[in-house]
């Protein structure tokens, strides 16, 4: 619940012993092989040529790079450690998949099967479109879209996809069980990719409707969203003040004798396969980790892989906490809750990096201050922290994103996840800064033309880099980490229950507006000019209100949280504000923009709404966050969107983006490794069936 997530920048507001040669080496290493092969010039090093961002660009999706800097400053034992670190990460890709749905892996094999065999003509129609389609599976990790968690809806015909499955029936890729043909294959996939109604959406979080029955994502089987409730309510009521987090790491099903059971997602349960591989590299991570409390952070990952015991991941989750001297960090575990319409279980996610040192300077500045700003925040005193501990502020340099961070990715990341954790042990708070760069580095086409004026235009050009940096490390740093629940109230995802990770985002973003024209970040440095400040106000409106909508098809309703948070933000403020004419909806040639005419009360208003959304958090009250989302968060203006979706046409922007990553290769000599290089693929289709080529560890189905 502690993702912060990148929009079009229109849309912005926004460890020593030698590893050896041991036996445990050699199947190591079997998991990956040299990459120099599959990789080309057309991704070079910025000491070689110009960097290319821009690698693919199909159905709403466009595919960048992002490069590495200061990889090459680090120590050989560093870029070991990194290596390692990278491997583990991809090792766990497929638990992705199969979270995501059931048959995802079956499905994806089949189609990359197809990519790799088919010897027919591919320069026409069918087959175009067929690639259009497995790349849009590629990208979401599964058959539904990352973001709106429909279900993809293939161009080609049914017909088409039983020919391309006969025409590779050979060729020994095939998904098949003892026993199978193709075309049982077939028969089996055809219902699920070709009817609109079978598994129609992974994350269904509508009030109205039993949402883990309608969810198709695959965290229960046999059970009802109310039968879950209950086994959950019954295993929390003796948490105290340390609860764990129940349910993140497994599978909810009825058994044959009708009870409900958790298959425990460790090794020698489920996902055991790929879970054994990431053991594997995290204990040749832990040979070469920089540090004491670096080695006890990963020794406790291993322990909680093995064991599949939640108070072990407690254990780790604070002992990485508890480790801010390690220039080289990874997250890896399942984490956040996004994916499971009830907000329980974790997806599968790793990202791997190591510490900006410039750029986190900034970051530190504003973690330095976190008891003023919770001191000075409008929320109510009973609500606020009166010690705000450990909150670490950095940027980092990512080297390899999987799973949940994979290829679409956040910017900004904050845990812990657990608020004991962050309340007495403190939190992590990142901003992924070559990330943004990457973002940055792609030229905008749509700020021109939903801006009122070049007024608005020429303060977002100025501001746009710092506006959307400290929007980042104010909702990561300052807002995930502030406020506290009231004595005796449960966890948010208990009590707001669907609607927790809108609540948080939304409360997360309020902490980032509030103080984005403050005074105080003049003061500190960080922030050039109040201007800046307002070229966020000016953006986050834009975008809440109208730019986002890009992202959703004629019909559909608001859901995902992020989405749902920043509509219900600025729509609530616009309403709001409509006495004072704060912010005004204005026409010309036919053409809407919402105008900031006011931007203190603008600011005041945020306030209020932040004060609101903390009362919420810190007493449990549904009802009232139910009123906000479902009114302010999930409605779609018809008109404004269709007007959105016609403007945007013109432009011809991608809605998406999202990343390849870059490969870590060893260079061994004698036996021992004596550096690593980076290197790149040629095109999102390369990487992708690298990655199925060489880190596919789990069976068709779990």
């Amino acid at each position: 619940m502690k993702k912060f997530l990148l929009l079009p920048m229109a849309a912005l507001l926004v460890a020593c012993n030698d590893p050896g040669t041991s036996e445990q080496q050699t199947t190591a290493s079997a998991a990956q092989a040299p990459m120099a092969a599959a990789v080309s010039n057309a991704v070079q090093s910025p000491h070689e040529a110009e960097f290319n961002y821009v690698i693919d660009r199909f159905a709403d999706i466009q595919v960048l790079a992002y490069e590495v800097p200061g990889f090459d400053e680090l120590s050989l034992k560093q870029k070991e450690l990194l290596y390692y670190l990278h491997q583990a990460a991809y090792a766990g890709r497929d638990i992705m998949w199969d979270q995501n749905f059931k048959h995802n892996l079956k499905i994806r094999r089949t189609l990359e099967a197809i990519v790799k065999h088919y010897e027919g003509e591919r320069d026409v129609p069918a087959f175009k479109q067929f690639m259009e389609y497995t790349k849009q599976v590629w990208f979401a990790n599964g058959i539904h879209h990352h973001y709106s968690t429909l279900k993809f809806q293939p161009q080609f015909s049914a017909h088409d996809f039983a020919i391309l499955v006969a025409s590779v029936a050979d060729s020994g890729d095939l998904p098949l069980a003892p026993g199978e043909t193709a075309m049982d294959l077939v028969s089996q996939l055809m219902p699920i990719i070709f009817e609109p109604d079978v598994a129609a959406k992974k994350v269904n979080t509508a009030a109205d409707v039993d949402k883990v029955a309608a969810s198709a994502v695959n965290f229960y089987e046999g059970v009802t969203e109310e039968e879950v409730r209950a086994f959950y309510a019954e295993r929390a009521k003796d948490g105290g003040d340390t609860p764990i987090s129940h349910g993140l790491n497994s599978k909810l099903v009825k058994n044959a004798e009708g009870e409900l059971e958790e298959r425990v997602w460790k090794v020698g349960g489920m996902y055991s396969e790929a879970l054994e591989q990431v053991v594997l590299w995290l204990e040749k991570a832990i040979t070469v980790a920089e540090n004491n409390k670096q080695r006890k952070a990963l020794e406790l990952l291993v322990k909680y892989y093995r064991s599949g015991d939640l108070q072990d991941f407690d254990d780790y989750s604070i002992a990485w906490v508890e480790d801010s001297e390690s220039r080289i960090d990874v997250i890896n575990g399942f984490i956040e809750v996004y994916n499971d319409p009830i907000a329980y279980r974790g997806s599968f996610e790793s990202v791997v990096s190591f510490r900006d040192e410039e750029t986190t300077k900034r970051i530190a500045a504003i973690g330095a201050q976190a008891q003023w700003f919770e001191d000075n925040s409008p929320i109510m005193d009973e609500h606020k922290r009166q010690t705000v501990k450990g909150i670490l502020g950095k940027a980092i340099t990512v080297v390899a994103e999987s799973g949940d961070a994979s290829p679409s990715t956040p910017i900004g990341i904050n845990l812990p996840n657990a608020n004991w954790i962050r309340a007495n042990h403190g939190s992590k708070s990142v901003s992924l800064s070559n990330i943004v760069n990457a973002y940055n580095a792609v030229p905008s086409k749509a700020l021109a033309e939903f801006a009122w004026d070049q007024a608005e235009i020429d303060r977002a050009e100025q501001y746009k880099e710092i506006a959307a940096a400290l929007h980042t490390d104010m909702h990561e740093v300052i807002g995930h980490a502030s406020g506290k629940i009231n004595p005796g109230v449960a966890t948010p995802k208990e009590t707001l229950k669907q609607y927790s990770s809108t609540s948080e985002e939304g409360r997360a973003d309020l902490v980032a507006l509030y103080f984005m024209l403050d005074p105080k970040l003049v003061e500190l440095g960080v922030m050039p000019s109040l201007e800046a400040g307002k070229a966020e106000y000016d953006n986050y409106i834009r975008n809440g209100i109208m730019t986002q909508l890009y992202r959703l098809k004629p019909g559909e309703l608001i859901e995902e949280a992020h989405m749902r948070n920043r509509a219900m933000v600025a729509r609530w403020a616009y309403e709001q504000g409509q006495a004072d004419n704060v912010i005004e909806r204005r026409v010309r040639d036919g053409k809407t923009f919402f105008v900031i005419n006011d931007y203190q009360k603008l600011r005041e208003l945020f306030g209020q709404l932040l004060r609101e959304l903390q009362r919420i958090k810190s007493e449990g009250d549904f009802e009232a966050i139910q009123h906000l989302v479902e009114n302010y968060g999930t409605q779609v203006d018809p008109e404004l969107h269709q007007e959105v979706l016609e403007r945007y046409a013109a432009l011809d922007v991608a809605p998406y983006k999202g990343f390849i990553n870059p490969y870590l290769e060893p260079v061994i000599e004698d036996g021992k490794i004596v550096d690593i290089m980076l290197s790149y693929p040629e095109s999102f289709e390369q990487q992708m069936l690298y990655y199925a080529e060489h880190f596919s560890f789990l069976p068709n189905e779990n």
